[in-house]
C-alpha cells in the first residue's frame, strides 16, 4: 500500500501576513515613516532650541541630541511679571469664550434644521458675513460706543459664531434620521428636550471636535486684545508672549551694537514661548481625543 502524502499544516495568520507583505508594502512603510519624522522633528527641534545654550545652537541649529542643557530661556520668559496673570486671563477667555461659542453655534445650527420662515434668507445673511465686514474703524467706534474698549469681554462677545462651524454642525444634525424626532414628538417631547436629550448625544463627536477648535482659537487670541485693550493686566498670554519676544529681540539688537549683554538669545526665547503656548493644549488633547468617535447613531433606528 502506497504511503499517503501528509497534507501541509495550515499557515498561521502571522505567516500569512508576512507572506502578503511585499516590496510595495516596505516602500509604503518607509515613505510613511519618513513623512512622520518630517512632521515630528520640527516640534522636537523647537524643544531642543529652547533648552540649549546659544553657542550650541549657532554651531548646530538642527540637532538630534543636546550636549548641554540650560533653562535660561524659560527663566527669561517666566520672569515676566505679567506672565502668570496673562495665563489666567487666557484660561478665563478660553473657558468663557468656548462655552459662549458652542451655545450660540449649537442653537443656531439646530434652528437651521427646522423649516422656519425665512430660513434661507437668514442663512444667506450668515454666509454674507464670511466675505464682508464693517471695517476696522467703524468696528472700533461701535465697540467704544458699547463700552467694550479696554474691557475683557471685547475678546469674548464679538466673536460669537464661526459660520463655517455652524453650517457643518447644522448639516450633521440634518443628516440624523428624522424618525428620531418624530417618535419623540409623538411622545410629547418639546424641541428643547429633543435637542438636549436626543440630538446632542448623537452629535457628540462633531461637537467635541469643534469645541476643541474653538478652544484653540480662544487660547491663541491676541489680535483683538492688541487693538482694544490698553490695560496690560487684561492681556491674554499670546499678547504677553509677543511682547516678551519683542523685548528679547530688542535686547539682542542692543547686544550686537555692544550696548548690552543679553541674558539669552532671541531664537531660544521664541521657541520657549512656543512651548509654553502649545503645552496646555497638548496636555488637554488626549482627554478629548476619545470623543472623536464615529458611528454613535449606528443602531439608533432599527429597520
Amino acid at each position: 500500500m502506497a504511503k499517503e502524502k501528509l497534507a501541509p499544516a495550515p499557515k498561521t495568520k502571522k505567516e500569512n501576513r508576512i507572506n502578503r507583505f511585499g516590496v510595495f508594502d516596505f516602500i509604503l512603510v518607509f515613505v510613511l515613516s519618513l513623512m512622520g519624522l518630517l512632521i515630528v522633528y520640527p516640534f522636537y527641534n523647537t524643544i531642543l532650541v529652547s533648552i540649549v545654550p546659544q553657542a550650541e545652537y549657532v554651531r548646530q541649529p538642527f540637532m538630534l541630541w543636546p550636549s548641554s542643557i540650560t533653562w535660561e530661556c524659560y527663566e527669561f520668559v517666566f520672569d515676566s511679571p505679567l506672565l502668570l496673570k496673562s495665563m489666567w486671563n487666557s484660561a478665563k477667555l478660553t473657558l468663557a469664550g468656548t462655552v459662549y461659542n458652542m451655545i450660540l453655534t449649537v442653537l443656531m445650527a439646530y434652528a437651521f434644521t427646522k423649516p422656519i420662515p425665512g430660513r434661507n434668507f437668514f442663512r444667506f445673511l450668515m454666509v454674507f458675513t464670511m466675505y464682508f465686514g464693517g471695517g476696522l474703524v467703524p468696528t472700533y467706534l461701535l465697540y467704544k460706543a458699547l463700552g467694550l474698549v479696554d474691557n475683557f469681554w471685547v475678546m469674548v462677545l464679538p466673536s460669537g459664531i464661526s459660520v463655517t462651524y455652524m453650517l457643518i454642525i447644522s448639516a450633521n444634525m440634518s443628516s440624523l434620521p428624522g424618525e428620531l424626532e418624530e417618535s419623540a414628538q409623538i411622545d410629547g417631547a418639546s424641541d428643547v428636550h429633543i435637542l438636549f436629550q436626543i440630538i446632542l448625544p448623537l452629535t457628540l463627536p462633531i461637537l467635541a471636535t469643534f469645541t476643541l477648535y474653538y478652544a484653540v482659537e480662544r487660547w491663541n487670541e491676541w489680535y483683538s486684545a492688541m487693538l482694544y485693550l490698553k490695560d496690560t493686566d487684561m492681556w491674554p498670554l499670546q499678547l504677553t508672549l509677543r511682547q516678551i519676544i519683542s523685548s528679547a529681540n530688542f535686547i539682542s539688537t542692543q547686544a550686537m551694537t555692544g550696548d548690552v549683554r543679553p541674558p539669552t538669545y532671541g531664537e531660544g526665547i521664541k521657541m520657549a514661548c512656543i512651548v509654553v503656548t502649545v503645552f496646555p493644549l497638548m496636555a488637554l488633547y488626549p482627554f478629548l481625543q476619545r470623543y472623536f468617535l464615529t458611528g454613535l447613531t449606528l443602531g439608533a433606528v432599527k429597520g
